[in-house]
């Protein structure tokens, strides 16, 4: 196996580790709400606490990548990632669940602005494509616990949501073992001198643009998640929610193998973004007024107009920024997408409590939607003459 190769796979691994425990909650989310008698609003919380920490950790990535070095963060949030997961299950306590969920986040909050860096440091010549393989990675990763949990998993383990976390959390463990041990070493991966600089810096309105893209795509993808299984149970359709969970994140799957091809052109054109985000609207709309097997085949299209906007914006920290920068202007655009992106699911929950409407979650969605096609306009032009 040549170096670019192993680079690439273990990119692909971290890829999948971003979201592993992250996604593990919807499909368990019912036997939760049972166990623990959570209100709507609740699970609103549960499913916000991530991007809390996406957000107000990003920057504590930064200054860990600066001092550290971007393997060794990558590594510090596997670690931290797999063991909230475990904890997330000890105990039937819902502060518990809560304090899981907050470490679980900041690990992930830690290596998410890690890996452009690496992408840059292991695979210089490819950045575009190495980071399609990383985001195919994480789409995997989300993919993987809707579709096997519910089907496999929960059979296996008594039907136990406790038990669900500490496998996923034990899949991550793995993927740092692995990480740990096959990584390329080498300087450029390391901190330096000129990378000492951790704080983004908040005045460049490039970082403010491409962070409320994302914020709107990440906000819409989580919420849709969170709120998918308790909607179709009670709409009288709980047999939708496996197949709806799973086609919304199979649907990734296309759009990223997609991209695999063609991110290099399609990050440069307005039209792709806006596209896209059509598709997104259209498809919570589908969701809403057919419902059923329509409803089904909305996730998959949502999943598919979501991951493209999701990648393409992926793209942009190594190609706008220099070397020494991409950890600062990373963990910029997450602390701002994020932070745009937590509101979201607590607004969908508590309107669906305050109203009885249990479509009230959706209309939050759809207005992200229509934010992503008036934002892309003045966003990408931009953004692609700076970073030509």
């Amino acid at each position: 196996m040549t170096g670019t190769v192993r680079a690439l796979l273990l990119l692909w691994l971290a890829g999948n580790a971003l979201r592993l425990t992250i996604l593990a909650v919807p499909p368990v989310t019912p036997l939760i709400h049972a166990d623990l008698h959570l209100s709507q609003t609740e699970i609103g919380i549960l499913t916000g606490l991530p991007m809390v920490l996406f957000a107000g950790a990003a920057i504590a990535g930064s200054l860990m990548i600066a001092r550290l070095g971007a393997f060794h963060a990558l590594l510090i949030g596997l670690a931290l990632c797999a063991a909230g997961s475990a904890l997330r299950g000890v105990g039937p306590s819902v502060a518990m669940l809560y304090f899981g969920t907050v470490v679980t986040a900041f690990g992930v909050a830690v290596m998410q602005p890690s890996l452009p860096p690496l992408v840059r440091a292991w695979v210089p010549r490819r950045i575009g494509f190495a980071t399609a393989v990383y985001a195919n990675g994480l789409i995997i990763g989300e993919i993987l616990p809707a579709a096997l949990t519910i089907p496999l998993l929960l059979p296996l383990i008594e039907q136990s949501w406790r038990g669900s976390f500490l496998f996923w959390g034990l899949a991550v463990a793995a993927v740092a073992i692995a990480i740990a041990i096959y990584a390329p070493r080498g300087p450029a991966a390391a901190p330096s001198l000129a990378g000492r600089r951790w704080m983004p810096d908040f005045r460049n309105p490039q970082i403010w643009r491409i962070g409320l893209l994302l914020g709107c795509v990440n906000a819409t993808y989580f919420s849709m998640n969170g709120f998918l299984p308790d909607y179709f149970t009670h709409t009288g359709r709980p047999d939708l929610i496996h197949g709806a969970l799973t086609a919304l994140n199979a649907g990734q799957l296309p759009a990223s193998f997609l991209l695999l091809l063609s991110a290099e052109r399609m990050v440069r054109t307005t039209w792709s973004y806006m596209a896209f985000a059509l598709i997104c609207l259209l498809s919570v709309a589908v969701i809403v007024f057919l419902g059923g097997a329509w409803a089904v085949a909305g996730c998959a299209a949502w999943g598919f107009g979501g991951a493209a906007v999701l990648v393409l914006v992926l793209a942009l920290p190594p190609l706008i920024a220099p070397p020494e920068d991409v950890h600062r202007v990373t963990a910029g655009i997450f602390t701002i997408s994020y932070s745009c992106a937590v509101i979201v699911p607590i607004v969908g929950g508590a309107l669906w409590d305050l109203t009885g409407w249990t479509f009230a979650p959706f209309i939050p969605i759809g207005i992200c939607s229509i934010v992503v096609i008036s934002l892309a306009p003045t966003v990408v032009l931009r953004e692609k003459s700076a970073g030509a």
